[in-house]
């Protein structure tokens, strides 16, 4: 990608946030426990959605996310 006159690269992780309230806050999870060590976040997308079921009850939500972020190399 060109910012300018500047080359970058980015790196793409998964996360999986889970949530007993809703699929968007389980992705909000999964991108606010991730804006706490990475730096230059840019893209969040949802792969995918799934509730876990326990006793015929929806006990938890769970977003997987992919994250794209600057990466800087040494």
């Amino acid at each position: 990608m060109m910012e300018g006159n500047v080359m970058s690269v980015y790196k793409v992780i998964e996360l999986i946030g889970t949530s007993q309230v809703s699929w968007e806050e389980a992705a909000k999870i999964a991108i606010d426990q991730a804006c706490k060590t990475l730096k230059d976040l840019r893209v969040a997308e949802v792969v995918s959605q799934d509730m876990k079921i326990e006793e015929g009850k929806v006990v938890a939500y769970r977003t997987k996310v992919r994250l794209s972020f600057r990466f800087h190399g040494e």
